[in-house]
């Protein structure tokens, strides 16, 4: 199994919690997890233990995708990183050019590369390796993102459930 799907696992995703997903508040608004588990670990300075802020933003990982309202249309780029995402998922069944598993495979390694510099920052107290790394990482996950919107792009037409994701604006 790869760690895509295990993570898909772990995080309980249904149909209904992946069409809630699709809101573009729930895209942007997980941008802000990194960050704040920065925050939550760089909080033992000022508050002891971390454990306790570190729990808040699992549980703020793990609620997110529940969060908000489906969205009534999904022709924004939100949706489409969302539908990318699971095509991606599901790439042992119908499978997705090759150019986009190396551009996932290769901006994933870059994401997790810049965790090295953000933890030794953390460890250390240390703003500019904390954030160094923090970009690095975040950097590469919204690059990762947007081709994920542009595989979505490329594969609706490919499988009537893909296709079934779209729902656009009537008369526009």
């Amino acid at each position: 199994m790869d760690f895509l799907k295990l993570s898909e696992r772990a995080m309980g995703m249904d149909e209904a919690s992946w069409q809630r997903h699709a809101n573009p508040w729930s895209v942007l608004s997980r941008f802000s997890i990194l960050p704040l588990l920065c925050l939550a670990v760089w909080s033992r300075a000022w508050l002891g233990p971390a454990w306790l802020p570190v729990a808040l933003v699992l549980v703020w990982t793990w609620f997110n995708p529940r969060l908000f309202a489906p969205p009534i249309y999904t022709e924004h780029w939100g949706a489409r990183v969302t539908f990318g995402e699971r095509v991606y998922l599901n790439r042992a069944e119908i499978p997705v050019p090759a150019h986009y598993r190396r551009w996932t495979t290769g901006l994933g390694a870059l994401a997790g590369l810049g965790l090295v510099p953000m933890a030794v920052g953390l460890w250390r107290y240390d703003p500019g390796l904390t954030f160094g790394g923090l970009v690095l990482s975040m950097g590469a996950k919204a690059w990762l993102c947007d081709r994920m919107a542009f595989l979505y792009d490329e594969m609706i037409d490919k499988d009537p459930v893909y296709r079934g994701w779209m729902r656009k604006r009537s008369g526009g």
